[in-house]
């Protein structure tokens, strides 16, 4: 997988999340839900679990997308993709794994698995930043 491969499945995996987000509130307009029901940055307490955390997740894949697209994109215009290609498709694994762990639940141990995918993606980043910025 490239670079810009796993940033391409990065931006499908966001999608897909917030896809499923908005299949679940259309069904649930359907089922005479006020289209309304869910302001920005009020969590409705009646929405499932699951769709909360799909929520969140999805916000950490836009908190997250734009840092890797940036580097990705900039390796590709620098003419050094070489340089980030075999370490740039972890960042998509760890941030499914991320997600998973988001879906799974809230415990200790979920957040901790969490917290580890994202460190992973922390440190490839950086690590692509290095070599991008190494001469």
């Amino acid at each position: 997988m490239t670079a810009l491969q796993a940033l391409v499945g990065f931006a499908l995996w966001t999608l897909a999340l917030i896809t499923l987000v908005f299949l679940y509130r259309g069904l649930r307009f359907l089922r005479g839900t006020p289209i309304n029901h869910w302001p920005r940055g009020n969590k409705p307490q009646d929405d499932a679990s699951l769709v909360k955390r799909l929520e969140d997740a999805h916000a950490n894949c836009m908190e997250n997308l734009p840092v890797f697209s940036v580097l990705v994109l900039a390796a590709s215009l620098m003419d050094k993709s070489n340089s980030i290609q075999t370490i740039a498709p972890f960042v998509l694994y760890a941030r499914i794994g991320q997600t998973l762990a988001h879906l799974w639940g809230t415990g200790p141990l979920q957040v901790f698995v969490r917290a580890s995918f994202w460190s992973v993606q922390l440190v490839v980043c950086l690590w692509m930043a290095i070599q991008l910025l190494a001469a």
